[in-house]
């Protein structure tokens, strides 16, 4: 393949700016603010599962709390009847009178079993209050931290894209002056050599691969005509003889 001189060096132009966009994408995919989310992330969704643990266990001694409560209040109003029969003289035996004695005594203790189960649940359900309380403390604080790095990721993707934008330009500028055979070769090897298409090559040595040119092959390209489209003879990459070539 043959091309002007000039249009070889514009291959290197055109490869630098490939090179500054391929360090722009890898400079937008490894921003920290990419782990940094990812990990609140994590921690967030961790930390609102715990608060709705938390207020679902609150909401569940909250219906216990009032279930006893009200088992308390049941036997509180039968006693105070029982009472209200002793106290009036209904009993009208010994035996009845007796009955009613045992039976007051018997919801005195269960009403006193109860009102302990109530200051449990109770203990219970203020536990789990201020546990939601600092689970959700903790979630807002987490959220604000996530915020602060999302706009902060924001603000450095834009500005990657915005110089993207500008370098991709560019790029169609340099590409567009390239004749169509060259610029083809170049792309197929730039996708076959991890995105270096072109080389220079400079004081004898192939800036692509860094190997040092054989003799032989150095005196070939030297032989060569200046519109002569030369490769490197270990990575096939194309070689733009330059000034400093060291021909």
């Amino acid at each position: 393949m043959n091309a002007e001189p000039a249009d070889q060096i514009r291959l290197l132009a055109l490869q630098d700016l490939d090179v500054r966009l391929q360090q722009l994408a890898h400079k937008r995919r490894s921003l920290p603010e990419h782990a940094e989310i990812e990990s609140l992330t994590r921690d967030l969704a961790q930390l609102r599962d715990l608060h709705v643990a938390a207020q679902t266990e609150e909401s569940d001694c909250a219906r216990e709390q009032t279930k006893a409560e009200q088992d308390v209040d049941q036997v509180r109003q039968r006693a105070a009847r029982d009472q209200k029969r002793l106290d009036s003289g209904a009993a009208s035996s010994p035996k009845d009178l007796e009955n009613l004695q045992r039976e007051i005594a018997s919801l005195a203790k269960r009403q006193g079993n109860l009102e302990d189960v109530v200051l449990e649940v109770m203990e219970r359900r203020e536990s789990a209050q201020e546990r939601a309380g600092e689970l959700a403390e903790r979630v807002t604080s987490v959220q604000s931290r996530m915020d602060d790095a999302t706009a902060r990721r924001d603000a450095a993707c834009a500005e990657i894209d915005g110089e993207t934008a500008r370098v991709t330009k560019e790029r169609e500028v340099v590409a567009g002056s390239v004749p169509a055979d060259l610029l083809k070769l170049y792309e197929k090897l730039r996708a076959q050599q991890g995105g270096v298409g072109a080389a220079k090559l400079y004081a004898r040595t192939c800036q692509g691969c860094r190997q040092e040119l054989a003799i032989t092959e150095l005196n070939e390209i030297r032989h060569a005509a200046p519109d002569t489209v030369v490769r490197c003879e270990n990575c096939r990459r194309i070689l733009v003889r330059t000034s400093d070539s060291g021909l």
